[in-house]
């Protein structure tokens, strides 16, 4: 059939839309479905991957007492060893341990300094928590008197906004915060409350338990992605038992594996090299 005058143009014009429309719709869908093909099968190059595992504080600063009287030091070293061994156990052969000394300014100097010089992929510092001292409570432990609090346990996970690499460091917080908790590892919910006065902070995300610390040096000067994890209270006596323990330990080492593992994959990452990719060449 002969399609005559301008009804036969509008006709045309109307089936060749459709064409085009069609088309583009198949192109639309053909985009979204390649690059979600990519991700969905995307690995990390663990090999490459460089992750700095910060001790928080030092054998001269040894941070809080624990209700047992177990410097905070004792506690993250040895937390940041295992993490270390359950990284590279992984294949995450380039992950570095961080042990600065020195007094209180001076060392983190130097922490800040060495972050930044090594350039890694990411910077993850382990420390383990305490309360204000208003909190605290009179007990003896083996015949010494000790400072406790039951109040509060759980960890708790920081970032800094003034970090240059922010939004890269809240990924990272967030993967680490969802693989705690997946291994039923609570975070502390204290921190939003008016109560805690100056150590207030504001929780970023709800979910994952990550805070808001912009004072942070080891966070708001480095030039690199940085986290910072609060394992648990070891001023709280039963959470304190708990991290004593080399299975909750594990727990914790096994969170940090899996996060590096889903961070490194998921593009784009700040590599040691400044540029920005999917894995590390």
């Amino acid at each position: 059939m002969k399609l005559r005058g301008a009804a036969g143009r509008i006709t045309i014009v109307l089936v060749v839309g459709l064409i085009w429309l069609a088309q583009v719709e198949r192109g639309v869908t053909q985009t979204v479905a390649g690059p979600a093909k990519t991700l969905e099968g995307a690995r990390c190059d663990r090999a490459h991957f460089r992750l700095l595992l910060d001790v928080g504080h030092s054998a001269e600063v040894p941070g809080a007492m624990s209700a047992r009287n177990v410097p905070e030091f004792r506690f993250n070293l040895r937390l940041a060893k295992e993490i270390d061994e359950a990284l590279i156990g992984a294949g995450f052969e380039h992950t570095e341990l961080l042990v600065t000394h020195g007094r209180k300014q001076i060392g983190l100097t130097k922490r800040v300094a060495n972050a930044n010089h090594s350039a890694p992929d990411m910077f993850l510092s382990i420390h383990h928590d305490s309360v204000p001292d208003r909190f605290m409570e009179r007990w003896e432990y083996e015949g010494k008197k000790s400072w406790f609090s039951d109040r509060f346990k759980g960890h708790s996970i920081f970032v800094s906004w003034d970090n240059p690499a922010r939004e890269l460091s809240l990924k990272f917080a967030r993967l680490l915060g969802l693989q705690l908790e997946a291994r039923g590892l609570a975070y502390t919910p204290h921190y939003t409350e008016p109560f805690m006065g100056r150590y207030q902070r504001q929780l970023v995300d709800p979910e994952a338990g990550v805070y808001r610390f912009d004072q942070l040096r080891v966070l708001r000067e480095t030039h690199i992605p940085a986290v910072l994890l609060e394992a648990g209270s070891i001023i709280n006596r039963d959470e304190e038992l708990q991290l004593q323990s080399a299975e909750h330990r594990a727990l914790i080492s096994g969170a940090v594996v899996d996060a590096a593992d889903a961070f490194c994959a998921a593009p784009p990452y700040r590599q040691a090299d400044g540029r920005s990719g999917s894995r590390s060449q």
